[in-house]
């Protein structure tokens, strides 16, 4: 119905867990919830384009914004599985960038896709097991601009190595999207440059 809103940002607001966006568009404020990802591209006071995603559930209404029309339509197919509901998708796409999640699930890389928050074994699984087929045509996503996509095993080694090490899964999630376009990291694949340049970052 919604399918994306051009406007000036007037606020973000980090409230009880969700971040809330309000976009000013033709005099209208709409309020649309998007990942910690996406809040964090975003500035008062500037124009942005989300692509969005109207919700209505129990007679209410939730919009829900994404910085591509690629995770708008990843979170659609994330929504399909029993068990994930909007937070948990968009818990998802914060954890993983779009390319990832897809190599995740097509993989069925369920120890991975667990190290998600509030994201389980069981449902781990069944994101591998309802989404496989149709993700398969999806593989050739393109990732982030500037960004890379990690190799799952890659990605796996640094999450336990760093949990290990006592970070938390959110400060992980963040030092690995700054170092996707980190010049260094983006020519190597070595897990110890990696590791010591997120270790870095989070010190």
């Amino acid at each position: 119905m919604i399918g994306c809103l051009q406007g000036q940002v007037l606020s973000i607001n980090p409230a009880t867990g969700k971040w809330l966006v309000t976009l000013l568009v033709q005099g209208i404020g709409w309020e649309v919830q998007v990942g910690q990802r996406c809040a964090q591209t975003l500035t008062p006071g500037q124009s942005a384009q989300l692509f969005t995603h109207l919700q209505c559930r129990d007679e209410q209404l939730a919009l829900y914004g994404f910085a591509s029309a690629t995770e708008r339509d990843l979170f659609r197919q994330l929504l399909r599985v029993n068990g994930v509901g909007p937070q948990l998708a968009l818990t998802l796409l914060d954890t993983f960038t779009p390319a990832e999640l897809v190599q995740a699930i097509v993989n069925g890389n369920v120890a991975l896709l667990s190290q998600t928050p509030g994201v389980g074994p069981k449902t781990a699984q069944r994101l591998a097991l309802e989404l496989r087929q149709p993700l398969q045509q999806w593989s050739g996503i393109p990732c982030e601009e500037g960004a890379v996509t990690l190799p799952a095993t890659l990605q796996e080694e640094i999450t336990l190595t760093l949990s290990a090490l006592g970070y938390t899964t959110a400060e992980i999630s963040q030092a690995l999207a700054q170092l996707r376009q980190d010049p260094q990291c983006q020519q190597t694949t070595d897990v110890e440059v990696w590791i010591r340049q997120a270790i870095r970052r989070l010190g």
